[in-house]
């Protein structure tokens, strides 16, 4: 779905040292952001079409919206950096029932730029990642050390461009911050939570906040999700809950479909949205081999283990008679001393004074 589940399903003991994974790492379906980047040099589009029709008791208005969401995610630089730009175009027909006229309206109701940094991983140490082999119970059931989270931090900007009827008098440019954690509960439940504040220097800035539970099942390809999110904003303020279904075709490939609805009625919203996430992988794995990586843990010098490796091997070789044209690295010490016991033999036979 949108973090490790698929993966964390199929094995224990999954290589957490970097944000890549094998199986797509998708926001979708929802709105909640994952503390998970995609991977360095991975491109992914997530996008989706939705329907939502909002009535306004007090105002009494009626409208109907049709819009797509488009999510492009990048991993830039770092295994954990990932900038990604979120758009929301949508059309909305209002009418004002009091008064017998329509009003169209269309322009982004989102847009922004951001950069999303992983300042704490949960299960970068390969030991978390283990299955204990002598618990059951430690390795499939909820216990509270699980609601330790990975965490990543978020720093962006909205960008509102020309006349947009959404965000009348607002700057063309106000910055977005957030938090985003993710929690392993069990192998197959996963608790995603952010806390944004948006629109900083405003008129109408806003706080909001996202959680959302996630549940592989046995068939992994399948997942559900319950999401709540809240709004609080002098502009806007609401109470949502969404939640639907997420369906993996391949590595690359994820779709969804997702139902939601408010808990107010000014104004009353339903929704529903579909969608798909695709990944462009060039992702390449960095890994340095094992001896390299002892060598640099325990701070000795990775070139001389390395090139002592490679000695070992070129000595084997010359001494199963393999190799002849590799570099001459001299006798070995067993060659040495056959060497010397002939020249002593031939030394004692010829009775003459050989130096060596």
């Amino acid at each position: 779905m949108k973090q490790l589940v698929y993966l964390i399903v199929f094995s224990f003991s999954i290589s957490t040292f970097s944000q890549y994974t094998d199986v797509i790492n998708s926001n979708r379906p929802g709105l909640s952001v994952s503390a998970y980047a995609v991977g360095k040099n991975v491109v992914q589009a997530e996008m989706g079409v939705f329907y939502e029709q909002q009535d306004h008791t007090r105002l009494n208005t009626q409208s109907n919206i049709w819009g797509t969401d488009i999510s492009l995610r990048y991993g830039l630089l770092f295994e954990e950096l990932e900038l990604n730009w979120e758009g929301t175009f949508q059309n909305q027909n209002i009418t004002f029932a009091n008064f017998g006229t329509e009003e169209s309206r269309t322009n982004f109701n989102r847009n922004r730029l951001g950069l999303k940094f992983l300042i704490y991983d949960r299960y970068k140490a390969p030991e978390r990642n283990k299955p204990n082999l002598y618990s059951w119970r430690a390795n499939y059931l909820f216990q509270l050390k699980n609601l330790i989270p990975s965490v990543s931090v978020y720093a962006g900007a909205n960008f509102v461009f020309g006349d947009n009827p959404f965000y009348v008098g607002d700057p063309t440019i106000s910055p977005r911050v957030m938090v985003a954690t993710q929690s392993r509960l069990t192998p197959r439940f996963v608790l995603i939570s952010n806390i944004a504040y948006d629109r900083i220097g405003t008129d109408f800035p806003e706080w909001s906040y996202l959680v959302s539970l996630s549940h592989a099942f046995r068939n992994p390809k399948w997942s559900v999700f319950v999401e709540n999110q809240g709004i609080n904003s002098d502009r806007y303020s609401d109470v949502l809950l969404r939640s639907g279904v997420a369906h993996l075709f391949n590595e690359n490939l994820q779709a969804d479909i997702n139902l939601g609805a408010s808990f107010k009625n000014n104004p009353s919203r339903i929704f529903v949205t579909m969608g798909v996430s695709y990944r462009f992988d060039f992702h390449k794995d960095t890994f340095k081999p094992i001896d390299e990586q002892k060598a640099g843990e325990n701070g000795g010098p990775i070139q001389k283990n390395s090139m002592k490796k490679k000695e070992k091997e070129k000595r084997k070789k010359r001494k199963d008679g393999s190799g002849a044209e590799d570099i001459d690295l001299g006798p070995s010490k067993k060659q040495l001393r056959k060497l010397r016991k002939e020249e002593k033999k031939k030394k004692n036979r010829d009775g003459g004074v050989i130096e060596f």
